[in-house]
């Protein structure tokens, strides 16, 4: 892999300056993620628009066809 050393450098001094601060993670830092939902509104909208919309496009096909309990006996 081709890389220049000014590259190599920089990520060398990155990493060492990183290496020092292990364990000193701010607190808060970890919660920034927790107050927001791993799924956007948009995407939930259309999730629950297909769910119910396909359960009532079946309730209306099983009253329209006529399909109820059978009655019969054994």
């Amino acid at each position: 892999m081709a890389g220049s050393k000014r590259v190599f450098n920089a990520a060398s001094n990155k990493f060492s300056r990183n290496v020092h601060k292990r364990g000193l993670v701010d607190i808060k830092a970890g919660d920034k993620g927790k107050d927001r939902f791993a799924v956007g509104p948009v995407m939930l909208g259309f999730f629950v628009f297909v769910v119910i919309g396909s359960s009532l496009l079946q309730v209306i096909r099983t009253a329209t066809s006529g399909a109820g309990p059978q009655t019969g006996g054994m």
